[in-house]
């Protein structure tokens, strides 16, 4: 059974690939930078026929935890990596810093991160590594599609065969392309756009990557080669919102005017979408280049049957709709610098000294499980169960001061596990069977924040326990926090009353 290495295993298309490697019968070893983050039984649980080839069927005795090896190595940091398995045959290189870095010092991390794997699987039994990156046949790329390609020509120089699939934008439950067109369309009935809307792409549904990305394993004609995949259809960016459109039946008037700039194109995103500022301007920046396949050839090596753009939304929105989200953008942490040493199992002790906090303890005489449930379903879809307009204010508020806001959401409406964001905050630890779960806060404030929610059972009921506690940095935190003790008297004695009787 061949072994095969993934990086950026906890990533969007990371995750989803070790699934379709596990159902095909390969021996999977996973390098993530924090343990924590890796939820192993969860991965098992979700059903990897979605990402397998259409001719094959996955077998479930290979959904094995002892089928998964899983690594904490950090490519910035090559003695991390020193655990790395001399025994792999094939690897792939997913890691990309677009989405959580400064555009200052992002393409100098990707340079290292490409240099040191080359360096600690030197000595391994390699034999072919499989890169994803975006299409980049303009002349006149941008900042991040320059470095993706810097990074493919830094693997050549590795002693191995490289397979290259570079793709456009993917649609798929979770994917960061997806979620703004979604949240374009559904938001705004009339739209002022920029000129890149009319821009032609080459979409491709996440499980057609998938199925490439796997289809190529070992074949010597797709050795040291560059293919293009996309779905088969060009499209602009504004058909695509149409697109869309169509499929939700929904009315959608698109302007495009030629004087929004790059930086006014960049807050048009950030506001309207769920996605972060640094990944709105790196998206702008890239909006410019036409992404249409022509390094053909894939088809011939991996024959697929593509699906078209509004049958990749139609199967999205299924997916979606029925939580079935094994992997998301949102999964990358938005760190408040660039610390890559940020792990979460740091964060999930909440401190006992040098801080400020609001603690509510309730008795309740309802069915236990019941109250851990809307613990469970906190955020997202169903709020945050007392004044959700108030929470809505402080959302909009830190959008526009820089912060991630509410509209990410949550991954799954009835699941959170280590890692999942939750609005403005950040999943640390999540125990359903105790009860107990832990959020850090990942809006812009002055200091940090945590809050915990801790369910017990007793007899015919049982008790909540509900504590926000504050970090403040400095004098300004200290006034922060006393600032909004009435508005925080409010909400969280609210709070905690409802999640004790919501039915």
């Amino acid at each position: 059974m061949k072994k095969v290495l993934v990086t950026g295993a906890n990533g969007y298309i990371g995750q989803r690939l070790v699934m379709s490697l596990l159902a095909q019968g390969y021996k999977v070893v996973c390098v993530v930078r924090d343990l924590s983050r890796f939820d192993t039984k969860r991965l098992l649980n979700f059903d990897p026929s979605s990402y397998i080839p259409d001719d094959y069927i996955a077998q479930e005795n290979n959904l094995r935890e002892d089928n998964i090896e899983v690594i904490q190595g950090d490519f910035l940091n090559l003695d991390s990596l020193k655990n790395i398995p001399r025994d792999i045959s094939i690897a792939y290189y997913l890691i990309h810093s677009m989405s959580n870095s400064q555009e200052r010092d992002f393409t100098e991390m990707e340079a290292l991160s490409v240099k040191n794997f080359i360096e600690s699987t030197k000595d391994t039994d390699l034999e072919q590594v499989i890169y994803l990156g975006g299409i980049v046949n303009d002349e006149n790329l941008s900042p991040h599609l320059n470095s993706r390609l810097n990074v493919e020509a830094t693997l050549r120089s590795g002693k191995f065969n490289l397979t290259v699939l570079r793709a456009a934008i993917i649609i798929g439950s979770g994917s960061a392309s997806f979620e703004i067109i979604r949240d374009l369309t559904e938001k705004l009935p009339v739209m002022l756009a920029p000129k890149w809307l009319s821009v032609k792409c080459e979409p491709i549904a996440i499980k057609n990557v998938i199925q490439y990305l796997t289809g190529v394993i070992l074949k010597p004609e797709a050795y040291n080669k560059v293919f293009d995949i996309g779905g088969g259809e060009i499209l602009s960016y504004k058909e695509m919102l149409l697109g869309y459109a169509k499929v939700r039946k929904l009315k959608r008037w698109i302007i495009t005017v030629p004087v929004m700039t790059p930086r006014l194109s960049s807050y048009w995103l950030y506001l309207v979408t769920s996605t972060n500022y640094s990944l709105a301007k790196a998206l702008v920046s890239s909006l410019r280049n036409e992404v249409v396949c022509k390094h053909k050839g894939i088809e011939k090596i991996v024959p697929l049957e593509l699906f078209n753009y509004e049958d990749s939304i139609l199967r999205t929105l299924y997916k979606v709709s029925r939580d079935e989200i094994p992997s998301s953008w949102k999964d990358a942490w938005n760190l408040k610098s660039t610390n890559i040493n940020f792990h979460l199992a740091n964060k999930q002790a909440v401190p006992e000294f040098g801080i400020l906090f609001d603690l509510r303890k309730m008795e309740f005489t309802r069915n236990a499980e019941e109250v851990k449930a809307n613990v469970w379903q906190i955020g997202g879809n169903r709020g945050w169960y007392y004044m959700n307009w108030v929470w809505q204010i402080r959302g909009y508020l830190d959008k526009f001061v820089g912060g991630v806001g509410l509209r990410r959401g949550r991954r799954e409406d009835l699941d959170l596990k280590v890692g999942d964001s939750l609005d403005f905050w950040r999943v640390l630890y999540a125990n359903k069977e105790e009860g107990h779960l832990i959020l850090f806060a990942e809006m812009k404030i002055p200091g940090e924040a945590w809050l915990e929610f801790k369910v017990t059972a007793n007899g015919t009921g049982g008790t909540l326990e509900q504590k926000a506690t504050f970090r403040p940095h400095g004098l300004f935190g200290i006034i922060y926090w006393y600032s909004l003790v009435p508005v925080h008297e409010l909400i969280f004695k609210g709070m905690a009353r409802n999640i004790i009787k919501y039915h």
